[in-house]
């Protein structure tokens, strides 16, 4: 592909990994100083962030799917001017596949099959349950909810995918029978979903999104997965819904308050299962990083739409 007169900064890392530096030479595009940049791709923190931009930056990418920290490091508002991508969807297959793990093992009752050190096989039998037949509520029907959907469809199970707009939700793998529900309706679901995973973003509007009413409508059967950000379920609510046996159990990438501190009454319950925020681990996270910069590099330099783009009325 023949390099155009685009130039890209790669920051703030001096030293930026050369498979950044392949994608955006790879998209038509060169890499260049900030001084000179007409776009910049972004590897750092909110807090490192310039104070200033060149007058020629009309694009930054950001490195996470999650961007409410740079929402609160007054970023956006500090900035008006280009136009912010987020890596929304970059990491989609990854935390999918580990949304999907969570909920298997707890349908499969595999948190008691672990513990477990003596065969107890009578015993673990009225527990163990499948997802053919069942009724998934993905919340949060994004990047991850679309490619978590064809993952569930092999099992049999029936899927509501809950979006902001209510559109249709398509995409490759994606079935006519998948439901979908808009967001203002998201009440009407509890009542006849089997189990629920989050996946939506982060914002004002959507924290505590699952609290104790939520729970309460939910089958004692029920496992309810957040592969998202913590503060979309309420934490206190949870933990009593899993003492009580309101809900089958929950599997947790994702905390409130994260790190989720030593002797946190979750770590002792037996219905849940916490992971460190690992779905989307350091080792998968560069390559599918560089994908994700490389189409939006090449986007840019065709000037077509690109993808991810940042909506600060929304938060995402």
């Amino acid at each position: 592909m023949q390099e155009s007169a685009i130039t890209v900064a790669i920051g703030p890392d001096p030293n930026a990994p050369r498979l950044l530096e392949k994608a955006v030479v790879g998209a038509g595009a060169r890499v260049g100083p900030l001084a000179d940049a007409d776009a910049l791709i972004w590897t750092g923190t909110p807090a490192d962030f310039p104070a200033e931009l060149p007058a020629s930056v009309r694009w930054v990418q950001l490195p996470a799917a999650g961007i409410e920290d740079f929402f609160d490091a007054g970023v956006f508002a500090a900035h008006p001017g280009p136009t912010f991508t987020s890596a929304a969807g970059a990491f989609a297959h990854s935390v999918a596949e580990h949304a999907l793990m969570l909920l298997l093992a707890g349908v499969r009752y595999l948190p008691e099959q672990l513990r477990a050190t003596s065969w107890r096989q009578r015993e673990f039998f009225p527990h163990v349950g499948s997802l053919r037949g069942k009724t998934v509520t993905i919340v949060g029907a994004g990047g991850i909810g679309r490619a978590l959907i064809p993952m569930l469809a092999p099992l049999g199970a029936h899927v509501i995918a809950v979006n902001r707009s209510g559109n249709r939700v398509t995409g490759p793998g994606i079935g006519a029978d998948v439901e979908t529900v808009p967001a203002d309706q998201l009440g009407r679901v509890w009542s006849h979903t089997d189990h629920v995973v989050v996946a939506a973003p982060a914002t004002a509007q959507t924290r505590h999104l699952i609290g104790a009413d939520e729970l309460a409508r939910l089958k004692p059967s029920s496992w309810v997965v957040n592969v998202a950000r913590g503060s979309l379920i309420d934490t206190d609510a949870l933990v009593d819904a899993l003492r009580r046996g309101l809900i089958g159990g929950a599997g947790l990438d994702v905390t409130d308050p994260e790190p989720l501190p030593d002797g946190h009454p979750l770590w002792d319950l037996p219905n849940a299962i916490i992971t460190p925020h690992d779905s989307n681990p350091p080792q998968l996270r560069l390559a599918a990083f560089a994908d994700h910069v490389g189409a939006n590099v090449a986007r840019f330099v065709a000037g077509e739409p690109l993808r991810a783009i940042v909506d600060p009325q929304r938060g995402y």
